[in-house]
């Protein structure tokens, strides 16, 4: 669902996940921002740190599409798995899914872990920028909820009262996720800018 604002800003969204796209759309249109989305593909490397890879992805990006944009990478972080899957949670995702990680977590008493955002802006004039966001939790002991996607319904955000973050509407996610944070610092930030 998407709200209806006066719009001052528009801006590319680098990103093929219509989810990742509806989320961050709803987060900055009340800002004033509007996000068009860019599924284009795009380079991804490989790193432990998803700020190097949402600002290479950025760059290699503004080169093709010649305009301002964003691009954010995400990644859950399990302590008790020593951070795993960190950068690579859409490819572990992808290929073990939410009964996976809740296999390795079987017999596990520490359950935390955090999500984190990292929103990278580049525009053709080579001005770059990262933005991060984190939002600490613990890992569910079975996956609830419809909502969200990937590994929301077995991630419960410390200030949710117990819920997933399937269990939530978008705006109740928007109020407490990462790239909620991210998004949000972001925007405050481009409006100065953009000024």
């Amino acid at each position: 669902m998407f709200l209806s604002v006066d719009v001052s800003l528009e801006l590319l969204f680098v990103t093929r996940n219509r989810h990742k796209f509806e989320e961050a759309f709803n987060i900055l249109l009340p800002m004033g921002i509007k996000l068009k989305q860019a599924p284009i593909e795009r380079i991804e490397v490989q790193s432990e740190d998803l700020s190097e890879i949402a600002l290479i992805g950025a760059k290699n990006a503004v080169e093709v599409l010649k305009r301002p944009l964003v691009v954010e990478d995400a990644g859950l972080f399990i302590k008790s798995l020593n951070g795993f899957p960190g950068p690579y949670s859409s490819y572990v995702y992808k290929t073990i899914g939410v009964d996976g990680i809740l296999k390795l977590m079987e017999n596990v008493n520490d359950r935390s872990a955090y999500f984190k955002s990292a929103v990278a802006f580049c525009s053709p004039d080579g001005k770059c920028r990262v933005f991060v966001g984190e939002v600490h939790g613990e890992i569910a002991f079975e996956a609830r909820g419809s909502g969200g996607f990937g590994f929301d319904p077995i991630f419960i955000p410390y200030e949710s009262d117990g819920l997933t973050f399937a269990e939530m509407s978008i705006s109740e996610k928007s109020l407490l996720s990462h790239r909620a944070r991210a998004f949000r610092e972001f925007g405050r930030w481009f409006i100065v800018e953009m000024k």
